[in-house]
């Protein structure tokens, strides 16, 4: 059989091709469900001129690489227990990853073969950083090998919880690009990334039917994460304990969605709550399988399934990779998803084409409120209300993708985003990152605008004040007074001349409330606003706005943020607002933490 790259597959090998020829830095490739990641590992290892060893974690993959490898009329070697072959002549060796780290010694150099000069793996989201880790030992001993040895992987999702970006940095257009993390990680660049929605657009995949669940769901949103950003099974079990009407309900509903359905795959959120939901299903046209189930057990239910035997197959958090059933044609979703990537991943597990496969059905019945379409974001939601958010730049034109909030207009009310993202090559091959700063601690003695957690400025290397020692040394001055801001209004009010001018009104929680004002008539009046309020409430700094009128200001209040104190001085008959802290991150509890 001979297999024709389609041209984004050509794009990456050829961008792997360009990378390798200029450096060894371990570098990836991110291609969503269905772009036919096995063709890329086939053809890069078709074309390398040393040994090749393409790692996977399950037995799946391994066959399936091979099996794509072998369409080319080639022949390469299989080294995988779980498939009950420990192969390793052939130039090319696919390999399951548990196999190999337990067989080192038999992946040395022998005089009569050639050294191993790339290193493939599949699903590269599971390579740790830990060195003690199965996929690092075994970079580590073919590294001691060929130490210019080129590794590449190939994922879906260049995130993993607990550590974020897989990846430093990716090259955009030209000499620009984006700095996903500055955290170091061993896949240093990643070489090209195909967004879902090509594969869609272009019939790659089927047509995703993405459906708003009936009024009975669950809510996930007061489950907190733990510092990995994860749902622990207690907590998702103590929640669904109550839930049982819910999920009776949520069942039978997917039940008539599937009329007229082949396969339907449903997600469940704990191992209790999947066997609740197979309990709710016909039992001759279901199936379960999870972490416990036994590896014979699960290959006969994947291959009965496949070969449609049986409609319904529930999991828990098995078969988000490496599961391939084309005919999927209903996805439900029953499970809170920590990630864009994840929730694409589940999804993509219904996008295969098959014949007579018009579309697939997407529901989710747990609010993760992601887009299909969403960028990766790289940080576990920081509210159960965020959704991924573009914000540009204004000052190097890179489009960052921050979890923000937006109101039912869809207009951005906060975001969390902290500095640019954007970075451009120097001539010396240096990037350089964007300075530009949404969120800032400004230096009280040059004014450079720092990172919100920094304690030294980075341009006159002075040290920042402690938020906390303001804050306490105003609690204990008798003439000062700290708001706890729970809220902020913004109002037209006019001097005793007759001037319009704007007046800003804060609130704590115990009533008390502090004003300050601002006329706009000269320019320099519009600067004091921007300095004094403007520059560090305004929730996108990213988009223009200039205070030309108490009117405007006013029109546009959405665009602007309450800070989380305000510290004001008494004077004869009032009391002035001598400080304003945004973005706190200290000892005492902020208004909403209640």
């Amino acid at each position: 059989m001979t297999y024709h790259l389609r041209p984004y597959q050509k794009d990456a090998v050829h961008r792997v091709i360009r990378h390798f020829r200029q450096s060894d830095d371990p570098a990836l490739l991110v291609l969503p469900t269905g772009a036919g990641k096995s063709l890329v590992i086939s053809e890069l290892a078709r074309i390398a001129r040393g040994r090749v060893l393409v790692l996977a974690h399950v037995k799946e993959l391994v066959e399936q690489n091979h099996a794509k490898y072998q369409g080319y009329g080639l022949k390469a070697s299989i080294f995988s227990a779980g498939l009950g072959l420990k192969e390793d002549s052939e130039q090319v060796i696919f390999g399951s990853v548990q196999s190999v780290v337990r067989n080192l010694k038999r992946f040395c150099h022998a005089p009569e073969q050639k050294t191993f000069t790339l290193l493939i793996i599949d699903e590269c989201h599971r390579v740790s950083m830990e060195k003690d880790s199965s996929y690092q030992k075994v970079i580590t001993h073919f590294q001691q090998l060929n130490p210019n040895l080129k590794v590449l992987g190939l994922t879906a999702t260049p995130y993993r919880l607990g550590m974020g970006w897989l990846y430093q940095y990716r090259q955009t257009s030209g000499n620009k690009g984006v700095i996903r993390t500055e955290e170091p990680r061993f896949f240093r660049e990643c070489l090209f990334e195909l967004p879902l929605s090509y594969m869609v657009d272009n019939g790659y995949l089927t047509t995703p039917e993405v459906i708003d669940a009936p009024l009975v769901f669950y809510d996930f949103s007061q489950l907190v994460r733990d510092s990995f950003g994860r749902f622990g099974d207690q907590a998702l079990n103590q929640l669904l304990q109550g839930k049982a009407r819910a999920t009776q309900q949520i069942i039978k509903h997917v039940q008539q969605a599937a009329t007229g359905r082949k396969g339907v795959m449903v997600f469940a959120a704990t191992v209790d709550h999947a066997r609740e939901i197979m309990g709710y299903l016909p039992p001759e046209q279901s199936a379960l399988i999870i972490g416990e189930t036994p590896v014979k057990e699960r290959d006969q239910l994947i291959a009965a399934f496949k070969r449609q035997q049986f409609k319904f197959l529930v999991n828990v958090s098995v078969l988000t990779t490496g599961f391939d059933a084309p005919h999927v044609d209903l996805i439900a979703i029953l499970r809170p998803t920590e990630s864009v990537s994840l929730y694409q991943q589940i999804a993509g597990r219904g996008l295969r084409l098959a014949p007579g496969k018009e579309d697939c059905l997407i529901i989710d019945y747990a609010g993760n409120r992601f887009s299909l379409y969403s960028p990766e974001v790289g940080t576990p939601k920081p509210d159960s209300r965020a959704v991924p958010v573009t914000v540009p730049c204004p000052a190097c034109g890179h489009d960052n993708n921050f979890w923000g909030i937006v109101d039912d207009d869809g207009d951005l009310i906060e975001h969390y985003g902290r500095r640019c993202q954007g970075f451009e090559l120097s001539a010396d091959g240096h990037r350089e990152q964007c300075n530009f700063r949404y969120r800032f601690k400004e230096c009280d003695q040059c004014g450079a605008e720092n990172d919100i957690a920094a304690r030294k400025c980075h341009s006159c290397q002075r040290a920042l004040v402690d938020p906390d020692n303001k804050l306490r040394e105003a609690l204990n001055l008798k003439n000062c007074l700290v708001i706890r801001c729970s809220g902020m209004e913004m109002d037209s009010d006019t001097t005793s001349h007759g001037r319009q001018r704007v007046k800003i009104t804060y609130h704590d929680e115990d009533g008390a409330q502090v004003h300050e004002y601002f006329g706009l008539d000269s320019p320099a009046q519009q600067g004091a606003f921007y300095h004094r309020f403007g520059k560090h409430a305004l929730i996108n700094r990213g988009e223009p706005f200039r205070a030309v009128s108490v009117d405007n200001v006013i029109c546009s209040r959405k665009k602007f943020r309450k800070p989380d104190f305000v510290i004001a001085q008494k004077e004869k008959r009032y009391w002035k607002i001598i400080d304003k802290l945004f973005d706190y991150q200290g000892r005492y509890r902020k208004a909403e933490a209640l």
